[in-house]
Parts: C-alpha cells; sequence; structure tokens
C-alpha cells in the first residue's frame, strides 16, 4: 500500500459529509449529498467511502483524541471545526498521508476561515501540528482493544468479564459486515420460489441451518423486490428464532408488545395460518406506519396494530386475555452492532439503568395479559446480562406461578439455566437472548 493521496477537494467533501452526518441520518444519506456536491464519483467514490465510514466506526476514538489535544470535548467546538479535527485525525493518525496530503491538511485553515470564522482557521492551524504528531499511550489491555476494535472501555470491560479470553472474538465478530438476511413468507411463497429467484439473479446465498425460512444473501443485492411483493421481510435468523421459541397455534389470541417494525408480528401470524388474532403494540407512530405497510405487504389478516405504550396493554386489551405474549424488549441494542457500526460510541453505560427499569415494566405487563397455562418470550438483542438474566431472574422471584421453560438449542445456554443466547463470534448472527415463561394454572 503506498501513501494515502488526498486532494483538496477531497478533504472538503470529508469534511462536509462527517459535518452533515450529525445532522442528517442515516450517515450514508449525508455522504451522498456531500460527496455530490463535490462530484466524488468512480473509484474515487470507493476510496472516499470507505474513509467516511472508518470515521463514523472510530468516532469515539477520534473524539477522545480531540479532547486530549484541544483541552475540551469536541462536541462543544464549532461544527465545522469539528469535522475538520475529525477528518484530520482519522488520515494523520490512523493512516499514512503522504507530503502532499500534509500539505491539504494545513491548507484547510483556509477552508475553515470561509465557511465559518477567520479566528477558526487560525485555531485549527495552530492545533494541527499536534495532531501530525500524536501517538498514543497504550496503557492497558482495555485500551489496546480499544484501539483494535473501536468500543468504549467501559464495554470491553464487560465483555471481558462475561466470556474472558473469549472476549476478543466477540469485539471481532461485531466488527465483521453481517450478510443481508431476509425470512421467506410462507402465507404467499415456498422458500424453493425464493432461492430459484435468486439463482436466476445469479445471487449466491446460503440457506440458514437452525431457521428453515431464513437465507443469508452473501452478494451484494438489493432484495426490494422481494420484500414489495411481500414474499420475503428483512431479519437475522437469531430474531427468527424468537417466533419459533414462543411457537403460537392457529387460533390462538396473541400480544407482541413492542412489535414495530413487524419482523415477529408477521412471522407469528404466518405461524399460525392466519388463523387467531394477533396485538401488536408500539408507541412510535412512524414505526406503526412502517408495520402496518409489511403487515399489509406480507398478507397477514389476524393482526390488529394499537399505537401505544405496550405497559398499557393490560388496561386497553383487559387482563388473562392471551395465549402467548411475545416481548422482544427495547434495550441497548448493543447485540446489533454488525449491522448498525455507528451504535457503539452511543452506548452509555449509566442509561442501561433506565433501560432495565422499562424491561421490568414491560414483563409486568406482559404477565397481565398471560392466561392461566399461557407461555410468554422476553427477549432482547443485547448482551449485557442486566437486560437479560437479570430482569428474568428478578421476575421469577415475585411471581411463585412463573415457570421457566428451559431452551435446549439452537443457541447456546445463557448465564441463567435453561435460558438461550446467540452469540455472534459463535453463531454468525446478531446477539440476542431469550427466556420463555409459563403461567402455572391453579
Amino acid at each position: 500500500m503506498g501513501k494515502l493521496k488526498l486532494s483538496d477537494r477531497q478533504l472538503y467533501a470529508l469534511i462536509e459529509s462527517v459535518k452533515l452526518g450529525e445532522e442528517v441520518k442515516p450517515s450514508q444519506q449525508a455522504k451522498r449529498k456531500a460527496f455530490a456536491k463535490y462530484k466524488i464519483e468512480g473509484w474515487e467514490n470507493s476510496k472516499l467511502t470507505g474513509i467516511f465510514y472508518s470515521i463514523q466506526r472510530r468516532l469515539g476514538l477520534i473524539d477522545e483524541i480531540i479532547e486530549e489535544l484541544v483541552g475540551v470535548s469536541p462536541l462543544i467546538l464549532d461544527p465545522w471545526l469539528r469535522a475538520a479535527l475529525r477528518v484530520a485525525v482519522e488520515v494523520a493518525v490512523f493512516r499514512d498521508p503522504n507530503e502532499k496530503t500534509i500539505q491539504h491538511l494545513r491548507g484547510l485553515a483556509q477552508f475553515l476561515s470561509k465557511r465559518t470564522h477567520p479566528y477558526v482557521g487560525y485555531y485549527y492551524y495552530d492545533i494541527l501540528p499536534r495532531v501530525l504528531e500524536y501517538m498514543p499511550v497504550i496503557d492497558s489491555e482495555e485500551k489496546r482493544l480499544k484501539w483494535d476494535y473501536l468500543f468504549p472501555e467501559w464495554f470491553i470491560r464487560r465483555v471481558r468479564n462475561l466470556l474472558g479470553d473469549e472476549a476478543e472474538e466477540l469485539l471481532k465478530a461485531l466488527n465483521e459486515t453481517l450478510p443481508t438476511s431476509i425470512r421467506v413468507n410462507r402465507l404467499k411463497v415456498s422458500v424453493e420460489d425464493v432461492e430459484n429467484y435468486l439463482r436466476k439473479k445469479n445471487v449466491r446465498f446460503e440457506r440458514s441451518e437452525r431457521v428453515d425460512t431464513a437465507i443469508r444473501i452473501l452478494d451484494p443485492f438489493n432484495p426490494e423486490w422481494l420484500f414489495n411483493k411481500g414474499f420475503a421481510v428483512a431479519q437475522e435468523e437469531a430474531a427468527a428464532v424468537a417466533s419459533l421459541v414462543l411457537s403460537p397455534k392457529p387460533g390462538e389470541t396473541v400480544v407482541d408488545l413492542a412489535a414495530a417494525p413487524g419482523g415477529k408480528t408477521s412471522h407469528m401470524a404466518e405461524l399460525m395460518n392466519n388463523e387467531g388474532k394477533i396485538y401488536a403494540f408500539d408507541i412510535d407512530k412512524a414505526r406503526v406506519k412502517r408495520m402496518n405497510e409489511v403487515l399489509r405487504r406480507t398478507g397477514v389478516e389476524i393482526a390488529e396494530t394499537i399505537k401505544a405504550d405496550g405497559r398499557k396493554a393490560p388496561e386497553i386489551l383487559g387482563e388473562g386475555v392471551a395465549d402467548r405474549v411475545m416481548l422482544d424488549a427495547p434495550c441497548t441494542s448493543d447485540g446489533t452492532i454488525a449491522k448498525n457500526p455507528e451504535l457503539r460510541w452511543r452506548l452509555r453505560e449509566k442509561n442501561i439503568s433506565k433501560v432495565v427499569a422499562l424491561q421490568k415494566e414491560l414483563i409486568e405487563s406482559a404477565w397481565k395479559l398471560l392466561k392461566p397455562g399461557g407461555r410468554m418470550l422476553y427477549s432482547t438483542c443485547s448482551m449485557l446480562p442486566e437486560e437479560n438474566e437479570e430482569v428474568v431472574k428478578w421476575f421469577l422471584k415475585r411471581h411463585e406461578n412463573a415457570e421457566l421453560i428451559p431452551l435446549n438449542g439452537p443457541y447456546d445456554e445463557g448465564f441463567l439455566p435453561g435460558t438461550m443466547r446467540a452469540w455472534p463470534h459463535r453463531h454468525g448472527t446478531i446477539g440476542f437472548f431469550y427466556a420463555l415463561i409459563e403461567k402455572k394454572r391453579g
């Protein structure tokens, strides 16, 4: 690999895309807009796209370096200056720029002066030598893992406590891009039909060994047509396992407490042969709209969507009405980082207790909804025990008539016997937790 060459125009495009990325979500939309403005096309586009995503992945680490050099949090700096410093740190600290590129980095002072205020340009020019000379001090295993795998130190500490020497494999897996995963909707089509369609399109794929309707697409391919027709739904294998574990039967009454965007609701309707009733709750208007669209496309006739907080479900539907309750609880979502790389720096240790409080209120609601003899699934896409095993233990202590139904497969046992966990590094899917609980009769 030769040294990195970047022109003025390419640096401007990167800075604008990083700045826009703070305002426009998803960040790829910001990138497209900024790159179009500077006419970044072809090979140039793929080179700069790599750098842009690398900045997104390293954002927390880059900001720590800026804070070390500037003495204040980058979040209080002028937005243009913050974006320019983020790009400069990526280029100077994490890559090997040639002399010309370093000159262009110096020239950014003028670009900033024009964009915002002359003082900002002077200030940047003043700081840049420190950026160019920066050497990190890596004096602990947590710091090394943070630099190698780009996660907050508190998260690395947690993962090491959970998995010991295996922690590094998990961090590595969270940095790998997962292939697109779809679940075939058997209300409309067979798995073979979808596989034949993919073969016709010359797309490589593999069928999941654990879920016979889940297919991983191994080539760059947009399955939009399958989604529009309702022949398939975008869903990870581990998420599809949740509905299989709860296993609702035709004719039953099911409540899905945090249902949007509708992947599990549509899967349960399929397992029920479109016979029975599903009440699908979600509090977010836009997500409910998306869920209605998914249910319409997939031909689900038995689901009623309700825009309301799942904690209110027993008041709305009455108690003891459901044969099954699906509670795929809101969580920190750290198990999905391979799908959402920028999430890693938004994880805050102090937010865990807030999430857990909500999970406990929702699981109590789920319990009120269940008939005697009914079952609920408590699941999350988090890997932190506080959101998983600890919530289940807390719940079982409070309810003598609650019985954990042991799950043996398709994944590994959780840290509480009878529960189950899907691990990114062991199972090649997102991180997921499952606990199946039955309400004893009598």
